[in-house]
């Protein structure tokens, strides 16, 4: 009876080793998405570093990498991306209507937003913290400093309620002056209307290095008031899609762990003999018909824009206009949060 029992286990577990490791279906989005020839990324109307069009209509950015990204894994070429440009409002409605595959634009993933908008979080690729700037000749310091202050924030973010919460918390009886678009929010604060101007710390960095007439009449607080994980989202209920968008993510973190490029991914899959590169590449097992996809999908992602480190540091590091410091948004095992599932 016992024998009967451990072969009835041991069938069933080769059934389910069989299924678990057959292809995946694509998923209603990315059929959409291959009979259109395009995938529809929802981004920031303008925001350096993350998403921004130039004057010929180009967009670049760390959220519009990853797009790029996608639509390569997906669609084998990385222009194939129609860009959506949303502000605070108008996002998450886009995303829930179809109007966008995905959302990639400097969005926070709170528990509200994860549980009843209907939407999934994909992936963190920018760990961020509220701050404020305000003038140097104000010669504040602190944002312990700001009671009784005004400061300018956009409606319809986290920011507005981190202000809230932290004027309340810390007592300081702070005076929000609320605006619906981020241009109307910045321009307050240029022109003098608000002694100070409220939001994520790399948005502050970026709002600094575009808007202001002088960068350095600037200064960005010490104090970060919150916790800002930013990364793309999709709708509920595709979860192939969802998958599809996660793991480009990790796989881009991967990358940069195992030193995988832009530059020696192509050379990488015939001298590599480290089994976590060829997995990558797609010269060992097939990772891509368990998403749907073909086996270089990771590979044609990584080509198109680097690897998480190559794409942080373009837009956004230290070398970048913004000048941003790696900090935590660096690898697990160089200090920072950014950890990688295993491609595999």
């Amino acid at each position: 009876m016992r024998i009967n029992k451990i072969k009835t286990l041991a069938v069933v577990a080769a059934a389910f080793g069989t299924l678990a490791a057959a292809p995946a279906h694509a998923g209603k989005t990315l059929d959409g998405i291959k009979a259109r020839g395009q995938v529809i990324c929802g981004v920031n109307t303008g925001l350096a570093g993350f998403s921004a069009a130039d004057s010929a209509g180009k967009w670049s950015g760390l959220d519009v990498d990853v797009c790029r990204a996608v639509a390569a894994a997906t669609l084998g070429d990385p222009e194939k991306v129609k860009y959506v440009p949303l502000n605070a409002q108008q996002r998450f409605t886009a995303l829930q209507s179809g109007e966008v595959d995905v959302l990639s634009r400097n969005t926070t993933f709170t528990l509200t937003r994860d549980a009843s908008l209907g939407m999934h979080a994909t992936g963190v690729t920018y760990y961020d913290g509220q701050g404020f700037m305000v003038p140097v000749k104000s010669k504040i310091k602190s944002a312990k400093q700001l009671k009784g202050q005004t400061v300018c924030v956009q409606s319809g973010t986290t920011t507005e309620k981190n202000l809230t919460d932290y004027s309340k918390a810390s007592k300081l009886g702070i005076k929000p002056v609320v605006f619906e678009q981020l241009e109307a929010a910045e321009n307050a604060y240029f022109t003098g209307r608000c002694i100070a101007y409220t939001t994520d710390a790399s948005g502050l960095a970026s709002t600094r290095n575009k808007v202001a007439k002088v960068p350095a009449d600037h200064i960005i607080l010490p104090e970060l008031i919150s916790k800002e994980p930013l990364g793309p989202m999709v709708r509920r209920g595709d979860d192939e899609w969802f998958a599809i968008v996660k793991w480009t993510i990790h796989g881009l973190l991967e990358a940069e762990e195992y030193g995988v490029t832009q530059a020696n991914a192509d050379s990488l899959k015939t001298s590599s003999t480290d089994p976590v590169v060829k997995r990558m590449l797609g010269t060992s097992e097939d990772t891509g018909k368990l998403l749907g996809l073909d086996k270089e999908w990771l590979a044609r992602a990584i080509k198109s824009t680097g690897n998480y480190g190559e794409i942080f540091e373009r837009n956004v590091g230290p070398k970048s206009a913004l000048g941003l410091p790696r900090g935590v948004n660096n690898l697990w095992n160089k200090g920072g949060l950014m950890y990688a599932y295993p491609v595999r």
